[in-house]
């Protein structure tokens, strides 16, 4: 299997089977890849994401675990191709999406990270909200002042 090294070893923690997932997104673009991934784009893909999740959601709700670890793969994998899309659009990184998920979440996550701890999910909810509209009125008036 040389002239596939991703496939070369196989992965034995999450973070290299996160690594070699994302590196058979990018594959799959490349020349020596599928000729229907190259083709698509990071709005197609994102596209694909819904119907995805549609699958997830309906196999949770059977409960059949087996079929929800598939679509879960699949939901997974439909994001990694969509970043790598978006990567070769130059629209942003999968470092750069991560880094900037991160961040948010933290962020939104102030009733956990900060002194004003959330005892209860009401609450929990109540910051969060609050926290998105005041990010959501920052960002208008920033699109207001260009």
């Amino acid at each position: 299997m040389t002239d596939h090294p991703h496939l070369e070893k196989t992965p034995e923690t999450e973070t290299d089977w996160f690594a070699a997932l994302a590196a058979l997104a990018r594959y799959l673009r490349s020349p020596e890849g599928c000729p229907w991934d190259r083709e698509r784009t990071a709005l197609e893909f994102a596209a694909f994401c819904g119907g995805e999740t549609d699958e997830l959601r309906e196999a949770l709700e059977s409960g059949d675990n087996h079929h929800a670890e598939e679509e879960y793969g699949d939901c997974f994998f439909t994001l990694l191709a969509c970043m790598a899309a978006a990567e070769a659009e130059g629209r942003f990184t999968l470092e750069s999406a991560l880094a900037r998920a991160h961040e948010k979440l933290v962020r939104r996550h102030d009733h956990v990270f900060r002194a004003n701890k959330a005892a209860t999910p009401e609450e929990a909810m109540a910051s969060w909200q609050q926290i998105k509209e005041k990010e959501k009125a920052e960002r208008n008036k920033e699109n207001l002042d260009d």
